[in-house]
């Protein structure tokens, strides 16, 4: 099979507010075919404002997957997204010769492009109760706990990821054993080709973006939205940027401009968490989102490959 006739992936990664899915659709129009979502919030039903859902329009315009298809009680993993990713694909690839993958989750992109170690399944009662006394006591805890019960995680890996340290402390608690001695780094072989294109803005840019994204979602219902849902705030799939600031409000734990300038800031945060996992990838090649015709270089790019 030449490379032109070779089944392709073109992955749209990025921070949040960058201008993914603009670019990912006009990538997809211009292919013919559909988009999968890797990210880890938009695909929950009740989700809408405040992941940045692609509009009504958007969605028209472009078959999405993983998209509005699940309920915010359903705990979906990496693993799952990779089974899931590449059911989506076979369905794609039936018909087209190429699709596009677009999101800010970098781990579900890891997941589809390279494949997730097998690990042990956690348990439900020790997840419970670690989360728990994690919010009790708070971050510092959690650095000490795992520091104390992982020393071998602690000293290798991501220490001011709540997310991962949680997993860890859970793994050990669980198992016995760090979840480093599990991740065996091997990569699965996959039957497609796949150009990664990174977007990217100046961080003022990115920041402005960001801001102004969190008051339009405010100016459409996010605070309506997040009210249908405070009676399942407990759930994982609610510990998430833009949700619990409202649940605080609501708690009568802060102003609403307060919890409003918490999840801009916590969204900046995010953006650079998602920026440096990214950086890591070299086989991603970066893309001014401000370039008009950011499309055909990534379509230019995908060719000399």
């Amino acid at each position: 099979m030449s490379t032109s006739q070779q089944k392709t992936i073109y992955v749209i990664a990025g921070p949040t507010a960058v201008g993914k899915t603009a670019v990912a659709i006009e990538l997809a129009c211009r292919l013919g075919t559909s988009i999968i979502s890797a990210d880890s919030r938009q695909c929950y039903r009740e989700m809408s404002i405040g992941t940045a859902r692609p509009s009504s329009e958007e969605l028209r315009r472009v078959k999405h997957y993983f998209i509005d298809e699940f309920p915010v009680t359903q705990l979906l993993s990496a693993a799952d997204f990779e089974t899931l990713a590449l059911k989506y694909l076979d369905e794609i690839f039936a018909t087209h010769i190429a699709a596009v993958v677009c999101g800010g989750t970098g781990l579900y992109i890891k997941a589809l492009c390279e494949g997730l170690d097998e690990m042990p399944e956690t348990d439900p009662v020790i997840v419970r109760q670690i989360t728990d006394e994690y919010k009790l006591r708070g971050f510092e805890w959690l650095q000490q706990a795992v520091k104390k019960e992982d020393s071998e995680f602690y000293g290798q890996g991501e220490i001011n990821n709540p997310a991962r340290m949680l997993r860890a402390l859970t793994f050990i608690r669980t198992t016995g054993d760090s979840i480093v001695r599990y991740r065996t780094g091997a990569r699965k072989q996959r039957q497609f080709r796949i150009i990664k294109a990174g977007l990217e803005l100046p961080r003022e840019e990115l920041y402005r973006r960001i801001n102004e994204r969190v008051d339009l979602m405010m100016a459409h219902g996010l605070l309506t939205e997040v009210e249908q849902l405070y009676p399942k705030r407990e759930l994982k799939n609610l510990q998430t940027v833009g949700y619990s600031e409202l649940f605080d409000f609501l708690d009568g734990k802060c102003t609403l401009a307060e919890a409003v300038d918490k999840i801009k800031q916590h969204t900046r945060n995010y953006a650079k968490r998602q920026m440096t996992w990214f950086k890591k990838d070299k086989e991603i090649t970066w893309f001014d989102a401000r370039e008009q015709d950011v499309v055909e270089r990534i379509l230019s790019a995908g060719n000399k490959i």
